[in-house]
């Protein structure tokens, strides 16, 4: 098995490179950065939204791990660019080599307006789109067109709305929205196989998470971290949280507070 990871030298790609790897599958990173391949790596350097570059890194391919584009908040041109034509690029490309799984990583940040629900219930799957940022509406396109390319064409997408990935825990937001790199693994290696249209939260089972996980786990997600072992020292340092704070109250955080088409 061959699956192209775009993205490959970004944080995400970073974390993931030595987890999904596997006897009998090759992973072939893309990124705009040269990479140096490993063992059972390949590597091509290709802008995502270059159609003639993608075209030769799909060739060959059994599916797709989409990670590359613009991580953060960015000016309009730079997030239309890498995010949404990077996408729909990406997306023809695997079409047209007759891939039919693909996985796309999109963001919270694509429903970063919604506020925690009353009565301790989660945030469901699917919770219609509330972009916080531009990098957020990229997120919202990113899942229509993996819908059109379902629907169209019957390719199986799962879109993971990633929450806070990192080897741990490193402040009380995290302690909610923290998705450990081997959960993160396990969702990946369940997307790879799912069929069908599929958008689900990238988290861990964290005690204090408030996004569902119904989603994740029907595709066959089993997670098997929690954030609460980072939590006596967080709180330790930062204090516990307050809810009703924009910061824990709202999915997006501090992106639904900071400059729109800023770069930070």
């Amino acid at each position: 098995m061959r699956i192209l990871m775009t993205g490959a030298a970004g944080k995400v790609g970073t974390l993931m490179r030595p987890r999904l790897a596997r006897d009998g599958r090759t992973l072939r990173l893309s990124d705009l950065v040269p990479l140096e391949p490993g063992p059972g790596e390949e590597a091509v350097t290709a802008d995502v939204a270059d159609e003639a570059a993608m075209a030769a890194a799909m060739k060959g391919v059994d599916a797709v791990i989409h990670l590359g584009g613009q991580s953060r908040e960015r000016p309009w041109a730079d997030i239309v660019h890498a995010n949404i034509n990077g996408t729909q690029v990406l997306l023809e490309a695997a079409r047209r080599e007759g891939v039919r799984q693909v996985v796309l990583m999109g963001s919270h940040h694509a429903a970063g307006f919604h506020t925690r629900p009353a009565g301790g219930a989660d945030l469901p799957d699917y919770a219609f789109p509330r972009p916080d940022t531009y990098y957020g509406v990229s997120k919202v396109v990113m899942e229509a067109l993996g819908s059109l390319y379902h629907d169209r064409f019957g390719m199986n997408v799962t879109v993971i709305r990633l929450g806070t990935c990192n080897e741990a825990s490193g402040d009380t937001r995290g302690l909610a929205t923290w998705i450990s790199p081997d959960d993160c693994a396990r969702l990946l290696e369940a997307a790879l196989v799912a069929s069908g249209y599929h958008v689900v939260w990238g988290v861990s089972d964290n005690r204090r998470r408030w996004w569902s996980l119904d989603e994740a786990r029907a595709i066959g997600y089993v997670p098997g971290d929690d954030s609460e072992a980072y939590a006596a020292r967080v709180v330790a340092e930062q204090g516990e949280p307050d809810l009703g704070e924009p910061l824990h109250d709202r999915a997006g955080g501090v992106f639904t507070l900071n400059e729109l088409g800023g770069v930070w």
